[in-house]
């Protein structure tokens, strides 16, 4: 469908031509065209002007994107037939410059009357035009100005159809952290267009706990020498992961010189945005050769039967336009130029315009003065055209189209690698579902956030490397690290400076210093370091260990090889190592003699539990001999008050083995010999407890609670420069009451003197300081605590320094191995033995129940099992007289059996030994009950008939 639209431009041009002409003949042309135009005016449509504001230097990409403007808006018109309105291009040439760009637009706005602009090309001409447009009411609709920093204008009429570069910055944070890098940094245009997308990448990489150590910055007209300077630069920096955020202008000259300069070998990582890959289709081929190995993110744009049958006709109808030109591709900045004309096709066709949008408006100003801002008028239908362009939706030749608060929504992201003469596609982020191998995972709704290698595919690194590089290395055209060594006067074991005057050498030596060496030695690549004193120019310290960790923060030192605290504030600003060494802050005290000096110090062996158990186990036991020894033994007879006193003095002359009174039966011999061995082990006990508290000296702390010295006022030390003395300020000490001491010595005086003559009641320092001290001193000093909990000695690093994660695996492997107790050895071995065997201290604790109640247990079940036997034996050889006295009361029959149990048992060879030739009351079995006839006609009377048993014959005679 072809129709004739007549701009205002052309319309001029016809009339200045006319008058040329003779005034008949103008007459005839000017009734001809109004005819012309009463004829058409039923079938023809408003044309609305648009202005398209580019750089028209005949860049092959201008002339891509403004290919694809025209076939939108013909694309539109012919998919839609007959419409209200038709769109008219005027397009500006911005010269690649803000000034031009922001006169053009002005010019568009106020001479021209444009509906809408379309452009301009970079984010900071659109920064100007933006305000012109948002000053008329005119929509600016952008394909190619992507910096987040024009979403800080907050326009109404500004609209993006392009990706936001801060849409990106999650994916390059999701790729670092799959590979587990720590340190980037970007390099990226010093204009708008790279300093916006900064903020964003920076807070993206530190979400994922990535450090930006440094950010270079290129201008955006660096020469060769400036690029190659920065790169070298670069090169002496441990970090090797970089991130391009750079026009293809000047990105493409950085590959080049990086290339040259030897920085796309094995080891370097290189993340380009798609602000460079999104243009690699259009790369020269000696540029792609130069970007080998590198990563890039370009925006996904999914393959559609649109997108093919587009391609096809827009490559023809391009190289209709252009012969010249050959083998050019579309890249998605065109895409995004045709999708944003068709948009605003659809917007203007919308609002059904029925007249110019400028078409009532008047205007003043002279040829002269057309860019007069002051002149500049509100579009009157600026307002609903934007409200159109923010409700238009549809499927684009990029994909889903729509705007929200002026942006394109963002989509998902390819992840290429450059190989060969192109770029492999390795994979795919989204914002819901990170990284992913193929899009198939889109749809799967249970699949959560990735960011694992294992969801892309294989990468091919700079250097034609298949291993993933570690991201950092120590540069060898870099100086040697400085490691911070401390100044101190006194234990030399740790860290000992010695400098020599004459050849001015400085020799290190130390626990510390045998530890660092041993450990990077153990890293698997090499290291090379100089200790560096942290001293004045006279030799003496330069400050405490916090002023030495604050020259690492501010770059004097690049590690610390010292006895440095892990610290909660110190880690703010420097890193540390994992420990090696024991932990925790620890207080030496004098120790005193606390032998008893009183009349009671004989009930100190046992505790008052024991006591009271083996005077409850003496009673009971005694009560146990009773019951078996009563019938059949005479020293168990007799009144009871005489019962109670034997018993009682049997079982307690056991103790001394003085018992008098023999035991006849053999159950109470079998107890007797339990109990025996019980009593054997408590007075062997208990005469070693008594002799160890009367003989030796019983050495304990003075203080054992650091609160105890606060209450008391009590004076304490601490090492000169230490932390502990903040520590002490914090538990509440009194400044005056806090002593600082150098040496080992000096810290033996102060323990001396004691608080009361101006020396110290405490010394209070870490464990493995304190371990040193006691080494000297063990016989009169003991440690206490940990009274402060801390981590132990370190190394320290620069914060974010890669190096840290590898020294402390090889600390960890230097100390499970005997590397370790053959550097603790040669600097304490000797002299910690000490105080390990210390045959001054012992312990004074009295003896309870818990180290005998075995023994306890053992004498209680044998004594049980006695009396069970007992017991058995006694009712089975008198169940006769339960049986007999059957139907009597219990209490009655208690009584019986109890005055039975009272009775001798004149069976027992006990007794009949006594009583050989008589006969046995008990012998006949009616001698209880009824007295039988043969003994009552018997002559032999010398065996008298008891009392009890007559009471039990009437007893049975009134059953």
């Amino acid at each position: 469908m072809s129709s004739i639209i007549l701009s205002s431009n052309s319309l001029q041009k016809i009339n200045m031509e006319n008058r040329k002409l003779s005034k008949p003949v103008c007459f005839l042309i000017l009734c001809s065209s109004i005819s012309l135009v009463m004829a058409m005016g039923e079938n023809t449509s408003i044309s609305v002007n648009v202005g398209v504001i580019l750089d028209l230097d005949n860049s092959l990409n201008t002339k891509v994107w403004l290919s694809c403007i025209k076939m939108a808006i013909s694309d539109f018109y012919t998919s839609h037939g007959p419409s209200k309105t038709r769109l008219v291009l005027n397009i500006k040439d911005s010269r690649s410059e803000v000034v031009d760009a922001a006169a053009a637009a002005l010019d568009l706005i106020k001479n021209v009357q444009v509906e809408a602009i379309i452009g301009p090309k970079s984010s900071m001409q659109a920064n100007f035009v933006i305000d012109l447009g948002d000053r008329a009411q005119v929509p600016i609709i952008s394909f190619s100005a992507t910096s987040p920093s024009l979403t800080s204008l907050q326009s109404s009429y500004f609209f993006r159809a392009a990706q936001n570069d801060s849409s990106q910055v999650k994916a390059i944070s999701a790729i670092i952290k799959a590979f587990g890098w720590r340190v980037a940094i970007p390099i990226y245009v010093e204009n708008a267009y790279g300093e916006g997308v900064l903020p964003s990448l920076v807070d993206a990489l530190q979400d994922v706990r990535v450090r930006v150590p440094y950010r270079s910055a290129i201008p955006p007209t660096a020469t060769d020498d400036q690029l190659a300077q920065e790169l070298y630069k670069l090169m002496t920096m441990q970090t090797r992961v970089f991130i391009v955020h750079m026009y293809p202008s000047i990105g493409s000259r950085l590959f080049a010189k990086a290339d040259e300069i030897g920085m796309m070998k094995e080891g370097y990582v290189w993340i380009m945005t798609n602000g460079l890959t999104n243009h690699l289709s259009s790369t020269n081929a000696s540029i792609i050769n130069s970007m080998q190995g590198a990563l890039g993110l370009r925006t996904f744009v999914p393959k559609t039967e649109e997108l093919i049958d587009f391609r096809s006709r827009w490559k023809r109808q391009f190289q209709h336009e252009n012969p010249t030109i050959i083998d050019v591709e579309l890249d998605v900045f065109g895409l995004w130029a045709y999708d944003a004309a068709y948009a605003l096709a659809m917007a203007v066709e919308s609002v059904r315009t029925t007249r110019s949008l400028f078409g009532s408006h008047t205007t003043n100003a002279s040829i002269n003065s057309s860019t007069d801002l002051e002149t500049l008028r509100v579009s009157p239908s600026g307002r609903e055209l934007s409200h159109s362009l923010s409700s238009t939706r549809f499927r684009g030749l990029a994909g889903d189209f729509s705007f929200f608060n002026g942006q394109l929504q963002s989509s998902v992201f390819e992840i290429v690698n450059v190989n060969g003469d192109g770029a492999r596609g390795i994979g795919f982020w989204s914002p819901q579902y990170g990284l992913m191998k193929d899009m198939s995972k889109k749809i799967d709704a249970n699949s959560s956030y990735s960011t694992s290698k294992s969801d892309m595919g294989p990468i091919i690194w700079p250097g034609d490397s298949t291993p993933t590089p570690k991201g950092w290395e120590l540069p060898t055209n870099s100086k040697r690290l400085r490691v911070g060594v401390p100044v101190k006067v006194g234990s030399p074991e740790f860290v000992k400076v010695v400098h020599d005057p004459v050849t001015n050498r400085i020799d290190v030596t130390g626990f510390c210093i045998d530890m660092f060496n041993a450990v990077m030695e153990g890293l698997p690549y090499a290291v090379t370091y100089d200790f560096i004193p942290f001293a004045k120019p006279d030799g003496t310290s330069a400050g405490t260990y916090n002023d030495m960790v604050h020259q690492v923060f501010l770059g004097n030192f690049d590690a610390l090889a010292a006895a440095t605290t892990i610290r909660a504030n110190r880690s703010l600003y420097v890193d540390f190592t994992l420990p090696y060494t024991d932990s925790g802050v620890v207080m030496v005290v004098p120790m005193k003699d606390s032998k008893s000096r009183n009349a009671w110090i004989f009930l100190k062996p046992l505790t008052w539990d024991l006591w009271l158990t083996s005077s409850c186990s003496f009673i009971f036991i005694g009560f146990v001999i009773w019951l078996l020894e009563h019938r059949i033994n005479d020293d168990f007879r007799g009144p009871p008050s005489h019962q109670v006193g034997t018993s009682i003095w049997f079982s307690f002359s056991t103790m001394v083995f003085a018992q008098r009174e023999k035991v006849v039966s053999n159950l109470g011999r079998s107890v007797v010999i339990v109990w025996a061995f019980v009593v054997l082990i408590l007075t062997q006990s208990y005469t070693a407890s008594l002799t160890s508290l009367l003989t030796l000296k019983q050495l304990q702390p003075t203080c054992t609670d650091i609160n105890e010295l606060l209450k008391n006022k009590e004076s304490v030390g601490y090492p000169k420069g230490s932390f502990v003395r903040d520590l002490l300020i914090e538990k509440g000490f009194d400044r005056s009451r806090i002593k600082s001491y150098t040496s080992p010595y000096e810290c033996d005086q102060l323990l001396e003197y004691g608080s009361a003559k101006g020396g110290i009641a405490a010394a209070i320092d870490e464990t493995p300081n304190l371990k040193l001290f006691l080494a000297k001193y063990c016989t009169k000093y003991t440690m206490v605590g940990p009274i402060f909990k801390t981590d132990g000695f370190a190394f320290v690093f620069p914060k974010g320094s890669p190096v840290v994660p590898d020294v402390s695996r090889s600390i960890l492997n230097v100390t499970e191995g005997e590397e370790m107790k053959n550097i603790e050895n040669k600097w304490f071995g000797k002299k910690a033995t000490c105080s390990v065997t210390n045959p001054m201290l012992s312990d004074s604790s009295s003896l309870g129940v818990d180290s005998f109640w075995g023994l306890f247990l053992i004498a209680g079940f044998s004594s049980c099992l006695a009396l069970i036997l007992f017991a058995t034996s006694f009712f089975f050889r008198h169940r006769h007289i339960l049986i007999t006295i059957r139907g009597s009361s219990i209490c009655r029959k208690v009584g019986v059996l109890f005055r039975v149990f009272d009775e001798k048992d004149i069976t027992s060879h006990t007794f009949r030994n006594k009583n050989l030739g008589r006969v046995e009351p008990s012998a006949s079995p009616c001698s209880i009950c009824q007295p039988c006839p043969s003994s009552q006609d018997s002559n032999h009377t010398d065996i008298q008939e008891s009392p009890f048993f007559r009471e039990e014959r009437a007893l049975v005679g009134q059953i």
